[in-house]
């Protein structure tokens, strides 16, 4: 999916709201366990019932990882399905993959390539030679990870660097600007951060931002539009576990649709 085609669907729909698809084996309900394959199984159910109010979807590779090839299994079957169903709708490997040239080249290829999501999420800490081989497969994104969401966040990445007025998320992003454009890169910026979006749009003011945190996290939607949004909107908000377990029996499908559609109206005001 290109930009201009993400932008259409984020009009049509009233919509930028991504749902991250990350089963917990624990949290699934019970009915689904005897299935043979009960992550899959509550990943479709959940896509069916949220498919009308969301414009991404992003399952975090983690979840389907710790399952081995069961898990895998299970990943290949959710992205086949989205693929074949929902074409329509951008998909993001949450993988947080970046390694070396040749390491890299194989994580664009098996996610990209094999699995054929739309884009992945990348790790800049190893540099230019960890990021370019995602962004050599034409018409893909690379996601980039900048300002995310979690405490230790402040751990590193909004560190003063010696000799400069940036701050290291800063950094990456004026460096990534050599390797990417608008048309093939994202960048990750955490609703929790949210009051750092306006400094962040004066480095970055076209380039989508995905931004985890809303929800469970406690992000401020209000917030992050506020602060965030550009003229092509320029935002993917992803919300996982509140729309994931809003209901835990076999109505659940149906309480995840409300909560996408909770979602997608409060964007709606935003967008008008």
């Amino acid at each position: 999916m290109n930009r201009q085609e993400l932008i259409s669907e984020i009009r049509k729909k009233k919509s930028f709201l991504c749902v991250g698809l990350d089963p917990d084996l624990e949290k699934i309900p019970a009915h689904l366990k005897s299935s043979d394959d009960p992550i899959f199984e509550f990943n479709k159910a959940i896509i069916d019932a949220t498919h009308e109010f969301c414009v991404a979807y992003k399952p975090n590779s983690a979840f389907y990882e710790a399952h081995g090839l069961k898990g895998w299994a299970s990943l290949e079957k959710t992205i086949s399905y989205l693929n074949k169903n929902y074409p329509d709708h951008f998909t993001i490997a949450d993988a947080k993959r970046g390694d070396i040239g040749n390491t890299s080249s194989m994580y664009a290829k098996a996610f990209l390539q094999q699995m054929n999501f739309d884009s992945i999420t990348v790790a800049p800490y190893m540099g230019s030679d960890s990021v370019k081989p995602f962004l050599e497969i034409k018409n893909k994104w690379v996601i980039l990870l900048a300002l995310t969401s979690n405490s230790g966040a402040l751990d590193f990445q909004t560190e003063e660097l010696k000799n400069s007025a940036d701050k290291l998320f800063e950094r990456v992003l004026r460096k990534s600007l050599e390797w990417g454009t608008e048309e093939n890169m994202m960048y990750v910026v955490g609703a929790t951060k949210a009051e750092m979006l306006k400094e962040i749009r004066k480095i970055i003011p076209a380039h989508f931002l995905l931004v985890p945190g809303v929800g469970a996290q406690g992000g401020s939607l209000e917030e992050v539009c506020k602060y965030g949004m550009n003229t092509d909107i320029g935002l993917l908000v992803n919300a996982s576990r509140s729309i994931l377990y809003a209901g835990n029996g076999t109505d659940f499908a149906e309480k995840a649709k409300e909560e996408a559609y909770t979602l997608q109206q409060e964007m709606k005001s935003y967008l008008n």
